[in-house]
C-alpha cells in the first residue's frame, strides 16, 4: 500500500498545534510510515502517536545544513530522547560544493553515530535542486560511506524538488541495501508512482492525503 511508503510532512515555519495534531490523526487514519515535523514538535506528536506504527521524523540542520558537526549530533541526540525514530539532516551543501567530501561525511557520520545506537534511521538531505551532476554522485557515495540509512532528494525549500531522473541516479549509485527518499514537489498519486518505479522507497510529502485519497478514488 503507497500510504505505507508516504512520510506526512509538515515543516512550515507557520505550522501550528492544531495543524501538527491533525497531521498525527491523518497519519494515524491513512497509516502513513511517519509524520515529519520540525523539533520543537517531535515530543507532541511522540505522544499523541504512542504506541502506533506510525513513525517520528524529525529534521536535522534544517534546512541548510549549514549547522556545525556537533550541533547536529546533539540536535539528533535531544530530537531522539524526545521521541523521534527517524532523523532526516541536511548533508553540508557548502563542504560538497568546495569538494571537501571528508568533512561532509564526517558530518553525517557524527549524525549516525548518536542515531544507530538507539535504533534511529537517518536520512540525508543532498538538496539536488543546488548541485552538478558530478556533485550528486559524490553526495550519493559519502552518504553510502557515512552508513546512513537513505538517501533523500530534497528539503522542499530549495531551488527544485526531486525529480525522476535524480531518483533513478541515486539508486542507481548507493545500490539496492539503502533507502532512496524522493521529497519535494510530489503532489500527486502519478508523481509518487513515477518515484516509486525510478527506484523511491520512501515518498515525503505535505499532500499524503490527497494522494491516497486520489488512489482510493
Amino acid at each position: 500500500m503507497l500510504a505505507a511508503a508516504i512520510d506526512h510532512t509538515l515543516l512550515k515555519p507557520t505550522a501550528t498545534e492544531e495543524q501538527i495534531r491533525a497531521l498525527c490523526a491523518e497519519a494515524l487514519e491513512y497509516g502513513f510510515a511517519a509524520v515529519c515535523v520540525q523539533p520543537c514538535w517531535v515530543k507532541l506528536c511522540a505522544e499523541l502517536l504512542q504506541d502506533s506504527r506510525v513513525k517520528v521524523c524529525t529534521v536535522i540542520g534544517f534546512p541548510l545544513g549549514a549547522t556545525l558537526p556537533e550541533v547536529k549530533a546533539f540536535e539528533a541526540e535531544r530530537c531522539m530522547a524526545l521521541g523521534a525514530t527517524e532523523l532526516d539532516m541536511v548533508i553540508n551543501l557548502g563542504a560538497l560544493k568546495s569538494r571537501q567530501l571528508d568533512l561532509a561525511q564526517a558530518d553525517i557520520a557524527g549524525v549516525v553515530a548518536v542515531a544507530h545506537p538507539r535504533g534511529a534511521l537517518v536520512k540525508v538531505i543532498i538538496e539536488t535542486g543546488y548541485l552538478t551532476e558530478e556533485e550528486k554522485l559524490d553526495a550519493c557515495r559519502l552518504v553510502k560511506a557515512a552508513r546512513a540509512d537513505y538517501i533523500k532528494t530534497s528539503t522542499g525549500f530549495g531551488p527544485g524538488g526531486a525529480t525522476v531522473h535524480d531518483v533513478a541516479l541515486m539508486r542507481k549509485t548507493v545500490g539496492p541495501e539503502m533507502g532512496v527518499k524522493a521529497a519535494g514537489g510530489v503532489k500527486t498519486a502519478a508523481d509518487a508512482r513515477a518515484m516509486i518505479a525510478a527506484g523511491a522507497t520512501r515518498i515525503g510529502s505535505s499532500a499524503g492525503v490527497s494522494i491516497v485519497s486520489e488512489l482510493e478514488g
